[in-house]
């Protein structure tokens, strides 16, 4: 019986699971943070091989993998929304070009937002270069493969994240998502301009002419930004993949196969994971395969969410959920439950795919991810105690797998 299908796999609880070295993991995170990573950059490629090499040191079979990938989402998406503006005015002369052009804008949109075939970005951006590193940890012919995810690129920063707004709104909602949606108004501006055009409602039209102006003037904003440090966002997964590695290089595991992946280009909308899904989903084995993503994991208080999406929050595998869950008790490591998360991580690939996963994530005291997507989400920032329980946490689960 696979082990997330049962209560059978809580017959034999996982010992306790000694804590990585905090000095250890803030040394991790602050050499990479200082390097500026966008994605598809050599700053990307140069936080890769140094990954790599620190993952080969530890015992790992560790490699740099480059797949093709398009370095920002920003662009199509900020195309896409002045064709909704432009749409807007036009539909106030004509109501076919109004509402062809809005639904054009709003099904691009939901195109490149929500893990589709990225069409805009295909017609209108150049393709370019990630780096995943990609690292084994036990035999290749286990009969369990476990596949812990991180990213190492880091995201351009824009007025949209500023958190001014976002905190008291999130401090009026009795249990906050991690990131409340804020790709509902970028999708909902065409939509009323191709609604307004089709049913002659001047006032929608101009409404959503006006959220399609401001969603391209954000684009065009993050467009001209430069990286952030990524300490939280990114880094603090890298930091559980090392030591996860360090761990299981003194107490190897038998039973499971453990891959570490750190993704490039997740920034730009999981470019990286989807090159890995394209090179490795054919030969891992549904029923046999889990993804624990590591996301955010040094906020202070760790959660795993239940569900992720940014248009619609689909749920995660609730029998691995489980078992995360159960391995967060028996190592006694605080984990929120119930969060269903409007933005997407590189988790939301191997779900679609049809694979169990989980994201871990963390929050603040107001349910937020603090300094997400800023100048401010540097290595002083982040918790390392948290950190710590995220890789404990990591290689409690790794262990659940290898008992059965």
């Amino acid at each position: 019986m696979p082990p997330s299908s049962g209560p059978e796999r809580f017959l034999r609880p996982v010992s306790p699971v000694v804590p990585p070295d905090e000095a250890a993991l803030r040394a991790t995170v602050e050499r990479l943070a200082a390097v500026e990573r966008p994605p598809c950059s050599p700053g990307e490629r140069e936080v890769a091989h140094l990954i790599a090499d620190r993952l080969r040191a530890l015992g790992a079979v560790a490699r740099v993998e480059e797949v093709p990938a398009y370095g920002s989402y920003a662009w199509p998406v900020g195309a896409l929304a002045g064709l909704a503006a432009l749409a807007g005015v036009a539909g106030g002369r004509s109501r076919a070009l109004g509402t062809l052009g809005g639904a054009v804008a709003a099904a691009g949109l939901v195109d490149e937002i929500d893990y589709g075939r990225h069409v805009a970005r295909t017609l209108l951006g150049r393709r370019r270069t990630a780096c995943n590193v990609v690292a084994d940890l036990g035999p290749r012919s286990a009969p369990r493969t476990l596949v812990v995810m991180a990213h190492h690129d880091a995201a351009p920063s824009g007025r949209v994240f500023g958190q001014t707004v976002v905190r008291p709104l999130a401090r009026r909602v009795p249990r906050p998502p991690v990131n409340l949606p804020l790709w509902w108004p970028v999708v909902a501006g065409p939509a009323l301009v191709a609604l307004g055009s089709a049913a002659g409602m001047p006032r929608a039209r101009r409404t959503g002419a006006a959220l399609a102006a401001l969603t391209a003037a954000a684009m065009a904003d993050i467009s001209a930004r430069r990286a952030v440090p990524g300490a939280n966002d990114g880094l603090s997964g890298v930091a559980v993949l090392v030591a996860l590695a360090e761990s299981l290089s003194r107490r190897p595991l038998p039973g499971v196969r453990v891959v570490l992946l750190s993704t490039g280009a997740a920034e730009s909308l999981h470019e990286g994971m989807r090159g890995f899904a394209h090179a490795h989903f054919h030969d891992l084995t549904h029923g046999a395969t889990w993804f624990l993503n590591a996301a955010a994991v040094g906020s202070g208080r760790l959660v795993l969410l239940d569900a992720e999406g940014p248009l619609r929050a689909a749920p995660y595998d609730a029998a691995f959920g489980d078992l995360v869950a159960r391995c967060a008790v028996e190592q006694g490591i605080p984990l929120g439950r119930g969060v269903r998360s409007h933005t997407s991580t590189d988790a939301v690939v191997p779900q679609r795919h049809g694979f169990p996963a989980v994201s871990l994530s963390s929050v603040d005291e107001d349910g937020l991810v603090p300094h997400y997507h800023l100048p401010t989400d540097v290595p002083e920032h982040v918790d390392y105690g948290c950190v710590a329980d995220a890789a404990r946490l990591t290689e409690s689960v790794a262990r659940a797998l290898a008992l059965h």
